[in-house]
Order: C-alpha cells, then structure tokens, then sequence
C-alpha cells in the first residue's frame, strides 16, 4: 500500500513517546498522519499533522477516528478492541491485527497462548480473582513464592509482584490475574522481530536488559548481548517461533529470561515499539520505528544489524519530585564522547514516570556500559 505523494493517513493509537519517535520516519518520509491521546499535552502532538484528545479506550472515539484513516497502528496495547474489529470489517487495515492484540493484551491468555503453541515458557496458573488465588494457596493447589500478574492493564512494571508470603496478598487488587513459577534466571533478554503483511520477517540482535529493582523497569539495555553466541542465538530463535505463531504484522517485542540451567523462557511480548529497542535509533542500520513503519505499510523490511555497540539508559522521574520538570545536568553529558540524550517532551515529572532516554555508542561495549554508569549517577529528572 503505497503512501508516498498519496493523501492517504497512517493512524496512530497513543500521543506518547513511542508515537513520537514513530514519528520522525513519517516526517522523514513526508507521509500523513493522525493521532488519538487523552492528553492535550501528549508528545506526538508536535509532530503529526493532525491531534485529536479522546480516549482510545473508548469504542465510540476510536471507531469515529479509525474511519478517517487507512492504516492504523497503536503504540500502547491498552486500546479499545472492539472497535478495531469493526474497523477491519470496513476494510481498513489494523496493524497488529485486533486477534493479535485480543491475544496479547491479556496476560493469562498470553500465558496459555505459549503452552498451546509449544513456546517455552514458565508455568502458570489463571484465576478469575486474588480470592480464587488466596483459596488455591489454602488447599496447597499453588506453592509460595510466585509472581503475581494482573491479567489485564500491567504496563511499566505495573500489575506486577513477587509473592513471598500470604500478607503480600493483602495489598493486590481483587482482579483476573495469574500466579507464575518465580524462575531462577540469571538474564534478561530481548529480541525484537518484524514482519510485513507479504511474510518478509527480520530479527534484530539479542539485547541484554537490567532491571531497576524498585521500579521493575528497564534501566540499561545492552546492544548486542555480551553472551556468548549459542544463547543469543538460542533467543532469536525462540523469539522467531513465537512470531510465526502470532503471524503479526509490524514489530514485536519478545522478553526472554535466561534461567541457570540454560534455558530460554518467554516472559511476555508487546506488539509495537519497545524500551528495548530504543537503543537501534543509534545503533541498528534501520531502527525499530522506521521498521514499524515499514512493516504496517508493507515495504520492504531494513537491514536489522548493528553498525556500532550501544547501551541504552533510561531517564525516569527521581522519587520525591512531581510537577513541571527540570532536567539537571543536561550540559555534563553533553559533553560526554558518544552520549546522545532524547527527551521525550513530557512537561510534568512524577516518580519513575519514563522522561528520556541517552543512548551511549561505543566500539567497545564495556566501556559504553562504564559511561552509561556515569550518564545515570549524572542527569537527574526533577521538579523545578
């Protein structure tokens, strides 16, 4: 589907920082576009040529602005189904579909999509409610300690919890959610795969993610991975089966743990651009935005591959600051060999809200990592 010195608009579900960056390929490329964000603020709104304020959970609102577009995307999976099913009955092209997402967007049956395509994964169990939970830990029927997943709207760490004791149980929300074995792993991974409606499917390199132990949020990506290249390579090729099983069409981010035992697990996906892909902006010869773009409107895929390292870290809210944000220290790691900071044009700051992210290129993957260490003991995101 040709969009170039065509009228024809790209949609885009969520005015947020991933939408933003979608962004810069459409403007690169001159190709139209449309986005829906609750906020008048949102980031996208700069950029498009057309911004709209409604819910994009709301069926009526996403319906009404999906019939003005001829391709629409999303950029945060917490959108109304519904009215993306209907949309596709009219003939307009919903990327990823409304079935991949229906899969995705509910973390029990994205568990049980794994086990019935022969993904390997951690075992699970689904409840309808914590009570239902609480009743299985009393008949034996589910053993301490697990991670607790909400089944629906986890995002950013959120809806997430490792359960040690029954006290914890206390404190989660009486909702549909799913106990998982606590894996011992000694990774985190990610490997992020593209597909376009004709088939054509790219993989990009193994990262190596670390984890913020308090906010349960990406802090530094590592591109490529430092193991060795049997499990990098192992984790591509699970993160290509789980593709071809969801037959999505645009990118979709597969986080992988690597357990002691040297086995890969799926942890979960996300069907759009992803925190661990930042770092291609940088680092890859096309990155994932451009690629997304390239997928949903069925172009030949780019080249996936790293033409320098780079670790990727991320900018957050610092705890016990909120309101219109300050960015300190911005002209330190300006001055810093290989440092490129993107912000994402939030105007308030809260705790771990994710305000930027600086990409660190390097030859040499330690010495990037080194710098990344200096790069978040350096910028502070702060209230003014």
């Amino acid at each position: 589907m040709s969009f170039f010195s065509t009228h024809k608009t790209l949609g885009i579900l969520g005015g947020g920082q991933l939408g933003k960056m979608l962004l810069y390929t459409t403007r690169k490329w001159d190709i139209k576009t449309s986005v829906l964000d609750p906020s008048e603020e949102a980031p996208c709104k700069i950029a498009c040529d057309y911004f709209e304020v409604g819910d994009f959970k709301d069926y009526d609102t996403v319906y009404q602005f999906g019939k003005k577009v001829d391709v629409l995307t999303f950029e945060i999976e917490h959108v109304n189904l519904e009215a993306l099913k209907q949309l596709e009955k009219e003939g307009v092209h919903v990327y990823p579909s409304a079935a991949t997402l229906e899969v995705i967007q509910n973390k029990s049956t994205q568990k049980d999509f794994y086990k019935n395509n022969n993904i390997p994964t951690a075992p699970h169990q689904n409840f309808d409610d914590v009570n239902q939970l609480k009743e299985a830990i009393k008949n034996k029927e589910l053993n301490l300690p697990f991670v607790w997943k909400s089944a629906l709207m986890g995002y950013d760490g959120n809806g997430v919890s490792i359960i040690k004791n029954t006290k914890q149980l206390e404190s989660l929300p009486n909702v549909a959610c799913l106990a998982e074995l606590l894996v011992p792993f000694t990774h985190e991974l990610g490997v992020i795969v593209c597909r376009n409606p004709s088939g054509e499917v790219v993989a990009y390199p193994t990262v190596e993610m670390e984890f913020h132990p308090e906010a349960n949020q990406v802090e530094y990506v590592l591109c490529p991975s430092r193991l060795d290249k049997t499990i990098t390579d192992k984790a591509q090729k699970v993160a290509l089966q789980v593709s071809r099983s969801f037959e999505h069409v645009g990118l979709l981010a597969v986080e992988l743990f690597l357990t002691k035992t040297g086995d890969i697990l799926v942890n979960e996906v996300a069907p759009r651009p992803h925190n661990s892909g930042h770092v291609t902006i940088e680092t890859a010869y096309t990155d994932q935005f451009e690629q997304h773009i390239r997928a949903i409107l069925d172009l030949p895929l780019g080249n996936p591959e790293n033409k320098v390292s780079g670790v990727m870290v991320n900018l957050v809210g610092a705890e016990n600051h909120s309101g219109a944000v300050h960015y300190e220290n911005m002209n330190t790691i300006l001055n810093m060999p290989g440092v490129i900071p993107h912000i994402y044009g939030k105007k308030d700051t809260r705790p771990f809200r994710k305000m930027g992210h600086v990409t660190i290129v390097n030859e040499n993957l330690n010495e990037a990592r080194k710098i990344a260490e200096v790069v978040k003991k350096t910028i502070h995101v702060i209230s003014k």
